[in-house]
């Protein structure tokens, strides 16, 4: 058989795996790799600004379109640009292989020019990471790494690919199948264990339901709302599960957490079974440990082993795929009787609705209450802030919308690449991203990319001038020292007295039109709307829609540092 050189190699393995897109930037030890992608014409390449942008591209990508995300980047710095976008799809359980270029075999080691141990550096923030060392290793490396991302727990994978290697000839070849000694991820279901945790339900008299962003990710959604109106069982969510069932559900109570709904906390707090699927037990969500769910038995269904009973001890573990379990839970469940329970909650909720006090000026709500009646389709991507709080809380989440944001991380800089991914994976779908002034700086030279690719995204920047969700700590637990939060003043913050700020810089409008893109700034309410219908208009290019806040706005609920999911901030 004909032998053919690495980099030919990799981009057939490539299109064996149906790769589509692959985000990438170029560099010495990549070059010839993009010799090869220009070559061919089956697979798109998104030339993006930077790479901790194109991984976080590739990310949301892959969490909007259920395949794998793919990224190629140089040696050196440009492996390790990636680092923050790993350990953000790490968190989150998002399927990506990452090839990084590497120096020739014999300068590993030597301190090379660009050379770093990118291997080493992220083994604790990937699911698998190796150096290519032999030619002939090639194929079955890639088509494990495509294995390894998708399946189980999903995750990032980096195969790291030195410049000699991937010139040398060799075999053709693309395995068809894998075999990995040692990974044999959990592709059943404990029926044992399953009907246990039924009949645990099913005898419950104040049972509840708490999804995790595992439901999500298993895509189990429909089998998920099927097994709650059978059981006719309220259900609680993360952050990251929030979608796991429409939010307009009648059962549907809220989130639980930091900054989740009284209603929600409370009945976690009150429940006498927590039913959980798909979620980590982070401190987010649980609060004191020794507190969280204390009158309950706990079920925990998760594809992860390592993470039940990690955080939280609970009483029925179930190691399982969401959708096979929810799959045969379909199958047994009956209606429980929760109506008393359920009317008790829904006490929780008239006495303290989840709102925002009402303001005459511009507020979060506002724009987030105009996103839910014009958009009943859509994919809204979150940076991470006060902002990204509040989209949780607010934002309906219904079967054609989907949330996006780094949950387990909390990488800003992560909302505008994150929706340059998912628009590019889901072209005819409306796509919103929402940033504060802060997050929106770290990746805002993603502008040239969106334009360059005609995506008509949606970008919202919530202007507050300051980094407001340590402000918001400053404020309630600081007594009211700024340190380093005020965007606009700057260095200027700490002594300001007789001085006034300077005007705020960037100008986001005259910043985005510089790129190509269009540019509109909101400082009334009534403006909200034409805002939003002038951006659906512009098909071929993003847009950009600054809305002034005031920085006094709060997020609320919240926990007390420190505290209980019942010691919860309402208001101040």
């Amino acid at each position: 058989m004909k032998k053919i050189s690495g980099n030919k190699l990799l981009v057939k393995a490539l299109k064996e795996e149906g790769v589509e897109v692959i985000f990438g930037y170029p560099g010495a030890c990549t070059i010839n790799i993009s010799d090869e992608l220009y070559k061919q014409n089956e697979i798109a390449v998104v030339l993006p600004r930077h790479e901790q942008a194109l991984v976080h591209e590739a990310d949301a990508y892959a969490r909007t379109t259920g395949k794998v995300g793919v990224c190629l980047v140089t040696s050196g710095p440009g492996a390790t640009n990636l680092v923050t976008g790993l350990a953000t799809a790490n968190y989150d359980s998002v399927p990506l292989v990452c090839f990084t270029g590497q120096v020739e075999r014999h300068l590993i080691g030597n301190d090379a020019f660009q050379e770093v141990d990118i291997v080493g550096i992220t083994r604790s923030i990937t699911k698998y990471g190796v150096t290519v060392q032999n030619r002939e290793d090639l194929g079955r490396i890639i088509k494990e790494a495509f294995y390894i991302a998708r399946s189980g727990r999903p995750g990032p994978v980096l195969i790291d690919l030195p410049k000699d290697v991937m010139a040398e000839l060799g075999s053709a070849e693309y395995p068809k199948s894998v075999n990995i000694r040692g990974y044999k991820p959990n592709t059943g279901v404990h029926m044992g264990q399953l009907k246990r945790a039924i009949k645990t339900l099913q005898g419950a008299k104040r049972p509840l339901f708490l999804a995790g962003g595992g439901v999500n990710i298993a895509r189990a959604n429909d089998l998920f709302r099927e097994v709650v109106e059978k059981t006719q069982v309220p259900v609680v969510t993360t952050i990251m599960g929030r979608g796991a069932i429409p939010t307009n559900h009648p059962l549907f109570i809220g989130n639980l957490g930091m900054h989740g709904s009284y209603a929600a906390n409370m009945a976690v707090s009150n429940c006498d079974v927590l039913f959980s699927i798909g979620t980590r037990f982070n401190d987010r969500i649980t609060g004191k440990l020794h507190a969280f769910a204390p009158n309950a038995q706990i079920v925990h269904i998760d594809i992860d082993t390592a993470s039940i009973s990690r955080n939280i001890q609970v009483d029925i573990p179930i190691v399982a795929d969401a959708r096979e379990a929810l799959e045969k839970m379909t199958n047994y469940v009956e209606e429980c009787h929760t109506k008393k329970w359920v009317s008790e909650i829904y006490e929780w909720k008239q006495e303290h609705p989840l709102t925002m006090r009402p303001n005459d000026v511009l507020s979060p709500m506002d724009i987030l209450d105009e996103i839910n009646r014009q958009f009943d389709e859509a994919i809204i991507v979150t940076d991470v802030g006060q902002h990204q709080m509040l989209v949780s809380q607010y934002a309906e989440i219904t079967e054609k919308k989907q949330l996006v944001m780094s949950g387990g991380l909390g990488t800003m800089g992560y909302g505008f690449p994150g929706a340059i991914g998912a628009q590019i994976g889901n072209p005819g779908k409306p796509v919103i991203a929402i940033s504060g002034d802060g997050g929106m700086q770290m990746n805002i030279q993603e502008f040239a990319t969106a334009v360059l690719e005609e995506l008509p995204i949606i970008a919202c920047v919530f202007n507050n001038e300051y980094l407001g969700m340590v402000r918001q700590w400053q404020k309630l637990f600081y007594g009211k020292r700024y340190g380093m939060t005020n965007l606009r003043a700057g260095a200027l913050s700490r002594r300001t007295e007789g001085r006034e700020y300077p005007e705020y810089t960037p100008d986001f409008v005259r910043l985005a039109e510089s790129y190509g893109a269009k540019g509109i700034r909101v400082t009334k309410k009534e403006e909200i709307a034409a805002a939003f219908e002038e951006a659906r208009k512009n098909t071929k290019v993003p847009t950009l829609i600054e809305f002034i806040i005031d920085p006094e706005e709060m997020v609320y609920p919240m926990i007390k540092p420190g505290g209980t999911l019942e010691d919860m901030i309402m208001d101040c």
